[in-house]
């Protein structure tokens, strides 16, 4: 059977893919601590009593009709409330577009942008652009980061490779690595965008940064979300924002993400996806109306969510920096945000199958596109009880006392 190029040559997404064979095995009886998944477990994590309620009504109210395109005329109302309440930045309806979720946000707006052939600049690890890269026919420019930077790529970083780009994707906070950017790094970036954007001629396309900052509530401790547009005003010409309920509220199998910019870039966005047909459900999309008219409900929820994430992050982390202690080789970075930590593991060899032979399947950093960074692993807690939490840290200890009594 002779199929499309990129039918033969488009991988599944290497995250899902070993989710799912982890999840395989598990249902197969083993018996594995799964932190590869970036969702949540229902059960320790439900979507806002207010949210689910108003779904129920809005299908007993037969809301099951095509929404419009661009998204309801409500919902974007309320959005626009809500993004100007939680981040500050002031988009009119007229500027923002609702899809099924933040991917086919991201898609389009790769379709928008990119012309086959276009250079795209994005960090490694980071979750999916080398697949997107792929989708748009695109060259794409990967920048490989480090655990000195917290594996966010820097403006020097980045300013190598500036050149005829039209796109540069950024994500904070990060997938996978959980970390954010500071604002003086922000400020870095999104001055050099600006600044080459005036240097290009009125004949030539300029860059644009898609910020994907669908993690952006769940910011913990003295950590603080930040984007291009608040440290620099005249970035909100270049900027796409892609986000969505799924992760700020534990709801990723209600279909709603919203993307916003400007507008005429919105407008083409929507064009795309109309062929697409990638619209939120009528019904989702008239409850989160409901739910995000009541902003002290939203905050309240994200109070308590943002506590319950913290507690696991906190104490595996403890727990890892406590192995650490011990003179065990494992590096742990600090938690900021999202439902992910950061671990390297020290020890050569094939450390993915021998956590998952101990019982602990974790998704390493080569799934996100790193190529540099073999030891080093992403743990999700969105799926982690807490009276799993000492079993997980024993294991890990046991496989690395075992490696280190082989090592002399």
């Amino acid at each position: 059977m002779k199929l499309s190029q990129l039918a033969e040559t488009m991988p599944a997404p290497a995250p899902l893919a070993i989710g799912n064979a982890i999840r395989e095995r598990i249902n197969k009886g083993e018996q594995i601590y799964n932190l590869t998944i970036g969702d949540f477990s229902p059960l320790l994590f439900p979507i806002p009593q207010l949210l689910e309620d108003a779904i129920i009504e809005a299908y007993q109210n037969k809301q099951t009709n095509y929404p419009a395109p661009e998204g309801n005329a409500d919902l974007r109302e309320q959005l626009s409330a809500f993004i100007r309440h939680f981040q500050n930045l002031y988009y009119t309806p007229a500027e923002i577009l609702v899809a099924s979720g933040g991917r086919p946000l991201i898609f389009a707006a790769y379709q928008t942008i990119v012309d086959r052939g276009d250079k795209v600049i994005y960090p490694v690890p980071s979750w999916n652009n080398h697949y997107y890269v792929q989708l748009s026919g695109a060259q794409g420019c990967a920048i490989e980061t480090s655990a000195d930077n917290n594996f966010m790529p820097t403006a020097e970083d980045i300013r190598p490779h500036l050149k005829d780009a039209v796109l540069l994707a950024l994500c904070s906070p990060q997938n996978p690595t959980g970390a954010c950017y500071t604002q003086e790094q922000m400020k870095a970036i999104s001055d050099m965008i600006v600044k080459e954007n005036s240097r290009r001629g009125d004949d030539e396309k300029k860059i644009y940064v898609l910020y994907d900052h669908i993690y952006n509530l769940l910011v913990q401790n003295s950590a603080k979300h930040t984007d291009p547009v608040s440290v620099c005003p005249a970035m909100k010409a270049y900027t796409i924002f892609t986000d969505a309920v799924s992760k700020n509220f534990a709801a990723t199998g209600v279909r709603v993400g919203w993307g916003y910019g400007p507008q005429e870039i919105i407008g083409k966005m929507k064009t795309v996806l109309s062929h697409v047909g990638a619209w939120a459900p009528m019904a989702e999309q008239k409850a989160l109306a409901v739910f995000f008219n009541d902003l002290s409900g939203v905050e309240e929820y994200l109070y308590n969510f943002k506590r319950k994430i913290a507690r696991r992050l906190e104490d595996i982390y403890t727990g890892l920096m406590a192995l650490k202690q011990e003179g065990l080789p494992v590096e742990v970075i600090a938690p900021q945000a999202s439902i992910y930590l950061t671990v390297k593991v020290d020890i050569p060899g094939d450390i993915f199958n021998e956590l998952l032979d101990e019982g602990i399947a974790v998704i390493p950093f080569s799934a996100f596109g790193a190529r540099k960074a073999d030891q080093w692993f992403r743990l999700s807690v969105g799926t982690c009880r807490l009276e799993d939490i000492a079993p997980i840290l024993q294991k890990f200890r046991k496989l690395l006392m075992r490696k280190v009594e082989m090592v002399h």
